[in-house]
């Protein structure tokens, strides 16, 4: 018998996040960080799955077999990660500024306060971001997630930023249809992380890690349905703990025929993909995904 979905979990024990929350508060920052690593170290031998994929991934962005301690490396910049969302969670203080390239564009748009689809990947710190826009920004947003035994992790950050967050959980497929109607025409914004193909209602192939790769596109046939713009988010941690906000241009569909609004659609994702690319080579260990590459396609991805 299959298992539920719900009762999938994330690996270690039940009472790990609530250990690493008290810890983080009340050791040292200089017996915490060393704690950390040494954890990391311990639980690799546990994790044989993750760890055999992210060997795989590591070799396909570095172009040649990763070292153990590369391997370490990138389970510990997750670790760090989840730190960083347990202290949020909280109520710690943490900073976002926005990167200078994207920024000027994308703060206007948050300024129009317009209802949209905020698009993000398991990338850096962009799993943060759709909390924060819900405060800074006094936007209410509603996140697709999955639901899993052990998140206590979301579960705080839910209550921490309750006043503007609300979630549909992707593994309560009978809800979806009826929960996101609801949300779009109440005039929230929604969250969708775009990387993921296991609940994926619409997945088509485009240009990633130098193969065609088959990605969600259900965020781009909301737009097209709801007529809502489109724009995404990525996440990159600063020496100093701030994250720095990388933001796509926006796509906002036409008063035209679908076939030309797809095709619009597809030339934007392909380009949010070149933006994730580049910073996944920038950021090896960022790429929070310990799971197989997404699936190639047996043809090649579309130009544009």
């Amino acid at each position: 018998m299959n298992r539920p979905l719900h009762a999938a979990r994330n690996p270690g024990p039940r009472w790990g996040y609530r250990f690493l929350l008290w810890a983080e508060r009340w050791w040292p920052r200089g017996i915490f960080r060393p704690g950390v690593m040494l954890g990391t170290w311990i639980a690799l031998p546990f994790m044989p799955a993750q760890r055999r994929h992210s060997r795989a991934y590591l070799a396909v962005v570095l172009g040649r077999r990763p070292t153990l301690l590369e391997v370490w490396r990138h389970f510990f910049a997750f670790a760090d990660f989840l730190v960083l969302k347990l202290r949020v969670a909280r109520g710690g203080g943490h900073r976002c500024v926005l990167d200078p390239e994207s920024g000027a564009g994308f703060s206007a748009f948050i300024a129009s306060e317009a209802p949209a689809l905020f698009g993000t990947f398991h990338f850096g710190h962009s799993e943060l971001l759709g909390f924060h826009l819900g405060r800074t920004a006094r936007r209410p947003v509603t996140m697709i997630r999955l639901r899993v035994e052990n998140s206590d992790d979301i579960a705080w950050l839910g209550r921490q930023f309750q006043e503007w967050i609300s979630f549909v959980w992707v593994n309560e497929p009978a809800d979806i249809p009826f929960a996101l109607k609801d949300a779009l025409e109440a005039g929230r914004s929604l969250a969708l992380q775009c990387d993921r193909l296991e609940f994926a209602a619409k997945a088509e192939p485009f240009q990633f890690l130098g193969r065609a790769r088959f990605f969600p596109f259900t965020i781009y046939h909301l737009a097209v349905l709801f007529r809502r713009p489109v724009v995404f988010c990525f996440g990159v941690p600063l020496a100093d703990g701030t994250t720095e906000v990388v933001a796509s241009p926006v796509f906002t569909p036409a008063a035209a025929e679908r076939a030309a609004n797809f095709a619009a659609a597809r030339a934007h994702f392909q380009a949010v993909l070149v933006q994730l690319e580049t910073l996944v080579r920038q950021h090896p260990t960022l790429w929070f995904n310990f799971l197989p590459l997404n699936r190639e396609s047996p043809t090649p991805a579309p130009a544009g």
